[in-house]
């Protein structure tokens, strides 16, 4: 039987489709946060442009494709119980992975929109030492004036963050406001704003990711 989502909630028993390495005896392993009306198996193709050796790729599926209901930028009440069963989730998935013998500083957590503001959002309420963090087209979650408990530390955590300057989903000034909190929360950050990107992941991207995670694909993962 496949991995799940655990947990209650919307999400709760949800499906983890996998590629790449087997998750046990794997070097790494990358969580992959599809967008909202996408699903696990469209962000897991991501896995054949990064192909790291040893690496497992794992993408938890949302519940009716939608991980919250409302924006990103809508006030956190709005998009419950949906969020914290996300996030519950994604805890239930890493515990997974590292009781896998992965651990969080051999994992990447990566997602696309609306899947990479819950990524961002899960690394800035779960913080600690991970393999990378990525976030294409996203930012952290809640509305203007938010802001974040910043308790914990990255620990120097590779991140990028990489967006469109005229989103029409994602504000050029939310990609800066979340990559100040990475930074403040000691991630080792890149943020590129592209001009006149579309919603989408581009070339420029997948060569700023591979460089983060060369380091995960040596002999014995990361050094």
């Amino acid at each position: 039987m496949g991995m799940t989502l655990q947990g209650t909630g919307p999400h709760g028993g949800q499906l983890v489709i996998q590629a790449g390495a087997a998750l046990q005896g794997a070097r790494s392993a990358m969580v992959l946060v599809h967008g909202r009306g996408d699903g696990a198996s469209g962000i897991l193709q991501l896995a054949d442009a990064f192909a790291v050796p040893g690496m497992a790729y794992l993408a938890p599926q949302a519940s009716g494709n939608t991980w919250y209901p409302n924006r990103f930028l809508a006030p956190i009440p709005s998009n419950e119980p949906w969020l914290s069963s996300a996030l519950a989730g994604l805890t239930n998935l890493l515990s997974q992975i590292e009781a896998a013998g992965v651990p969080p500083m051999h994992t990447v957590l990566l997602g696309f929109s609306q899947g990479a503001c819950l990524a961002l959002e899960f690394a800035v309420r779960n913080p600690r030492r991970y393999g990378a963090l990525v976030g294409l087209s996203g930012g952290l979650i809640g509305p203007p004036g938010t802001v974040w408990p910043q308790t914990g530390s990255l620990e120097g955590t590779p991140v990028f963050l990489g967006c469109s300057d005229v989103d029409p989903h994602i504000p050029a000034w939310r990609v800066d406001e979340s990559a100040d909190v990475l930074r403040e929360m000691n991630g080792d950050v890149t943020a590129v704003l592209y001009p006149g990107m579309d919603h989408t992941v581009t070339d420029e991207e997948i060569r700023e990711v591979r460089r983060l995670l060369a380091p995960l694909g040596g002999r014995d993962g990361l050094a």
